[in-house]
């Protein structure tokens, strides 16, 4: 398959609230691994030049030392590069964050629960990426139920939405009765779980829920799996590797495929620091899967 014709374009549209993006976007957490900064803002800029208009990030994507652990030399954080990139930002731009988790230089990796802890990671976010109002802002759960409710937290941000300074909210790492949960809170525009063809397919009712509500499903790590922050096996499925070879393309380009398969509903945000995998990424939203190739990789 051909990459450096193909654009964000070819997988198609969804809206999150009132602003339509490419189903096909990018993830920024990788980018602060790289030692290269001028590569990485060189890397964002291609990606918007391949027509990618929703691109994921949040103030604790931070290498070295940070929530990520990963890259050597002084702290790159990903809004930063992301403003040095693309600001003045393109009207289309559509820019997601997260807070609910942060990364401070003596504290570490830290859980956002208070009201004034969550407006804090806001307003960082805010600064980094040079703006006046988030276009999205997604809390990020933690693995236990956390010491404040999830809908004063929730409700949290709403006030924030209320206030101008967040246009739209969304959950991350969150279960369907905790969608239910934040109902009457706020609207979600979108859901940001785990999920990938061979991981976590336990979240199929929380995609199906989501395509039930016309909510945005973002999965993260489509492409790493079970693997998360230490990055994609080389060793894929046998499934897998049988419908690249049939289409020609990469075993990642049918991870790619496979997701937005899942429904119109279902966005992808890879990540990458290489360049020619950004073009391989985004010319995955051309790839259309059989009905025996779905069954195959089911």
């Amino acid at each position: 398959m051909p990459t450096d014709e193909i654009t964000a374009a070819a997988a198609g549209t969804w809206t999150l609230g009132d602003r339509t993006v490419y189903r096909m976007g990018f993830g920024s957490m990788r980018i602060t691994a790289n030692p290269d900064r001028d590569r990485a803002v060189a890397l964002l800029r291609r990606a918007v030049e391949l027509g990618v208009n929703h691109i994921d990030t949040a103030a604790f994507y931070v290498s070295p030392g940070g929530a990520l652990g990963v890259g050597t030399g002084p702290a790159r954080y990903a809004p930063d590069l992301i403003r040095a990139a693309l600001a003045p930002y393109p009207d289309d731009l559509v820019i997601a964050t997260k807070v609910g988790f942060g990364y401070d230089p003596q504290a570490g990796f830290t859980e956002a629960l208070t009201p004034a802890q969550l407006r804090a990671q806001v307003e960082e976010n805010l600064r980094r990426l040079g703006r006046d109002q988030l276009d999205v802002v997604n809390l990020r759960l933690g693995r236990g139920p956390g010491a404040v409710p999830l809908v004063d937290r929730f409700g949290a941000l709403a006030e924030l939405r209320a206030a101008g300074l967040i246009r739209h909210l969304g959950l991350s790492g969150v279960r369907l009765e905790q969608l239910d949960e934040v109902a009457d809170v706020a609207p979600v525009v979108c859901v940001q779980n785990n999920y990938g063809v061979d991981a976590y397919r336990k979240q199929d009712d929380v995609v199906r829920a989501c395509g039930e509500r016309r909510i945005a499903y973002v999965p993260f790590f489509a492409l790493a799996g079970t693997g998360r922050e230490a990055g994609a096996s080389a060793v894929q499925s046998e499934a897998v590797e049988a419908v690249a070879r049939a289409h020609g393309v990469t075993p990642q380009q049918v991870r790619l495929a496979w997701t937005l398969h899942q429904g119109a509903h279902v966005l992808a945000i890879p990540g990458t620091g290489d360049p020619d995998h950004l073009a391989q990424n985004v010319a995955a939203g051309a790839l259309r899967l059989t009905p025996e190739d779905l069954t195959r990789l089911g």
